[in-house]
């Protein structure tokens, strides 16, 4: 048997990490089984769809490098590939069920159904939902309701007793009774829209698929799902509902957390594959060690039997050092590729690169590498080289525990020592070691000494190494700003 999975998103929204997540497993599931990965649109939801979403939808995957076998775009022997292009279908398919007594057609105004709903909150009546008014109609009763002009929906016939018992691969068999199913679901609208369970187990079968890995949330749509298979005599796939995304306080990752878009993290500067091989370790595991796996890793490598019950925790710190880790990998120059749209944004830079600006890039490079966790940071990091800092607070020199008027000396002296040392020539750990001497001279701790020195360069308390700051900045440069700052400093300790 081949193995067919599908990711089936409905375009309403930006695609965020759980659904990507999704993508993923089926994606990995399929190359490691030499199966077929299916994208499908689930665009029947026509109020909140926006054209934006879909194209973001592809946009991540693209991004992201999954590429899908059958679907829109690339087409394929099961299309359409969207929902709205397959109405025939789905009322084909529900009038048959209609015909084999499966199902009926359902003249319930929605005033009716409102008024229902309200009775029966207020009589905290046990059975809420439809009240199956129109399941033992008469053709007589029909006829009056269609010569009145009504349109029908259709409604799935559930069995009133009994119980449906689905096997999902992690959670085992899931039995709920029937009479506890939604009551007699709504399968095709009275425009001619299917319903999201009928729209997805029909093409699920039509397609060929074979398992359905999607999220727990889910579950308690798998025995109606199950029914529905049953009422057309079908074989339903193999289902695995995945262990949800929490946030680090154990809720349902959400906005309140932070970002949850792909785009989001991709305008922040995230690595693709720094986001695909971290996103996939969130509720799956090869071994309970290993960290780092490639794409072409996961596409060998992955299989539904290490998939966590548990929900999977979402670290954004974790995720951080995953990008970092995936940055300090790049060499140089395809990193100054990379960071070439955040300094252009900024307005640092500006396309194409003067032959100066290329020489300071190059150069900025292997200095912020290091200290990057996301290719955004370049910005802030590097701003000091193109513009010139603008301090006002005296306070912001001073290092924890310092006076200003202790802060003006050590800058002043420091600035003697620094000098000196750089136009004489002398290695950096060695001017380095003169300035940590100066704090033990003065008595007080080091960066109660190399605070000042920073942010009068910088502007910032948070830079790269001083040293790497000086050359890129230019001698000429450090200085003039450690004189400025010098002359802001003596003005506050008069």
């Amino acid at each position: 048997m081949e193995v067919r999975v599908r990711y089936a998103p409905s375009p309403t929204g930006l695609q965020h990490i759980g659904g990507v997540r999704t993508a993923l497993f089926n994606y990995f599931f399929a190359r490691a089984n030499g199966g077929k990965f299916i994208l499908r649109v689930e665009d029947t939801d026509q109020e909140r769809y926006s054209d934006e979403s879909l194209q973001d939808l592809y946009d991540t995957l693209s991004w992201l490098g999954i590429s899908w076998d059958e679907g829109p775009i690339v087409g394929g022997p099961c299309g359409p590939y969207i929902q709205s292009e397959r109405f025939e279908l789905y009322k084909k398919y529900a009038e048959q069920l209609v015909r084999d007594g499966k199902a009926y057609y359902c003249y319930c105004s929605s005033e009716r159904l409102e008024q229902l709903r309200s009775e029966q909150q207020a009589a905290k009546s046990e059975q809420q939902g439809y009240d199956r008014h129109c399941r033992t109609l008469t053709d007589e009763q029909r006829s009056a309701y269609e010569r009145q002009g009504i349109k029908p929906v259709i409604r799935l016939k559930v069995p009133l007793d009994g119980k449906t018992t689905f096997h999902d691969v992690l959670m085992g068999d899931i039995t709920r009774r029937n009479r506890d199913v939604s009551p007699d679901p709504v399968l095709l609208k009275s425009d001619g829209f299917p319903t999201y369970h009928l729209a997805n187990v029909i093409d699920d079968h039509m397609m060929g698929i074979t398992h359905i890995m999607r999220a727990q949330e889910w579950i308690p749509s798998g025995p109606l799902h199950i029914l529905l298979y049953e009422a057309f005599g079908w074989e339903p796939p193999l289902y695995c509902h995945l262990p949800m995304v929490m946030g680090k306080d154990g809720q349902k990752l959400s906005k309140r957390h932070g970002s949850t878009s792909v785009r989001d993290f991709r305008e922040k500067g995230y690595l693709p594959e720094a986001l695909m091989n971290y996103v996939s370790l969130v509720g799956w595991s090869y071994d309970g060690q290993r960290e780092f796996f490639s794409k072409q890793d996961l596409e060998q490598l992955f299989c539904l039997e290490k998939i966590n019950k548990a929900p999977g925790v979402f670290d954004y710190k974790k995720l951080d050092w995953f990008n970092g880790q995936y940055i300090r990998q790049k060499d140089d120059a395809e990193l100054s590729l990379l960071l070439l749209p955040y300094l252009e944004k900024a307005g640092f830079v500006s396309l194409p690169l003067t032959e100066t600006q290329q020489e300071r890039l190059s150069s900025l490079v292997p200095a912020v590498k290091e200290r990057m966790k996301v290719l955004s940071d370049v910005v802030e990091l590097s701003r000091f080289l193109f513009e010139e800092p603008n301090l006002c607070d005296p306070s912001a020199f001073c290092g924890k525990g310092v006076d200003l008027p202790t802060t003006f000396t050590a800058l002043e002296k420091a600035y003697a020592i620094l000098r000196n040392g750089l136009e004489t020539g002398l290695e950096d750990s060695i001017i380095e070691s003169q300035l940590v001497d100066l704090a033990t001279s003065m008595e007080i701790k080091v960066n109660g000494v190399f605070m000042p020195i920073r942010v009068a360069i910088t502007g910032s308390s948070v830079s790269l190494p001083l040293f790497d700051s000086i050359r890129l900045l230019g001698q000429g440069k450090t200085f003039d700003r450690i004189e400025k700052a010098l002359a802001l400093l003596k003005s506050e300790v008069r």
